[in-house]
């Protein structure tokens, strides 16, 4: 694994339209087309929580682990693609050795972090469970809020939309994949809408169980032509390596 410290991470709205979706046979959508030698796509994969400080030892974060972000890495890696992982305040980490390894804590980071590198990748996932809200001004870190102080009230400002930012700069070509976590109910009237919103080329919907969790049940909406119809596939729970070998294989067949 190779290993750099770069500076020292943020989160999109969801409304949605409803396009014509089109349900595809298993066999039509996941034929599987590894990749030659030749044609080893630059991925550039984002995982983890980001954390927003709010003094020197409390932040906002969530529980998100990074296992499907890291699962996809070490998947590609494995298929000798050039890999570089942008990962967050987590504990897990990739052991394969030829991903490179970028951390990042604050949406700040991670936004800096894409800037500098999603104009040379060939694929995009946005498996990063950004933070929807950061204090307005970054936080004193070298104090800390006591409780004696007296009630608190807390104001947050939205943060920037990360991969709407990075979807600006895409260049013909590129293959830029998003995640929807979202209440069963409305997961997939989100993810068609955030498809669609933030010119992804493909997004996973997946239930709010699936964070920190060992399995995912997912759902994979794809449209590489604006207008076109929306294709999808669901598939059952499965530990989320399995689900990576998917989704990648579901990559190499778009590149």
């Amino acid at each position: 694994m190779k290993t750099d410290e770069p500076p020292c991470a943020q989160s999109p709205d969801i409304h949605h339209t409803s396009p014509p979706e089109v349900l595809i046979p298993p066999s039509a959508v996941l034929i599987r087309s590894p990749v030659t030698p030749n044609d080893r796509p630059k991925l550039l994969i984002t995982a983890g929580p980001t954390h927003e400080p709010i003094d020197a030892v409390r932040f906002l974060g969530n529980r998100s682990s990074g296992t499907l972000g890291i699962a996809l890495a070490q998947d590609a890696a494995a298929r000798g693609w050039p890999t570089t992982l942008l990962l967050g305040p987590t504990p897990a980490s990739p052991d394969h050795p030829d991903i490179r390894l970028l951390r990042f804590t604050t949406t700040a980071d991670l936004e800096s972090l894409l800037r500098d590198h999603a104009p040379a990748c060939d694929a995009l996932i946005m498996a990063a469970a950004v933070a929807d809200f950061r204090p307005p001004k970054p936080a004193d870190t070298r104090s800390k809020i006591n409780r004696g102080d007296g009630p608190m009230t807390l104001h947050l400002d939205p943060t920037p939309d990360l991969i709407s930012g990075a979807s600006k700069l895409k260049r013909p070509g590129q293959l830029f994949v998003g995640f929807a976590l979202e209440p069963r109910a409305s997961m997939l009237d989100a993810a068609r809408g955030k498809l669609e919103r933030k010119g992804l080329d493909l997004i996973v919907a997946n239930p709010l169980e699936t964070m920190d969790a060992p399995d995912i049940e997912a759902t994979i909406l794809s449209r590489r032509t604006p207008g076109a119809e929306i294709q999808s596939r669901s598939y059952p729970p499965m530990p989320k390596p399995a689900f990576a070998r998917e989704l990648i294989d579901t990559i190499a067949r778009l590149l």
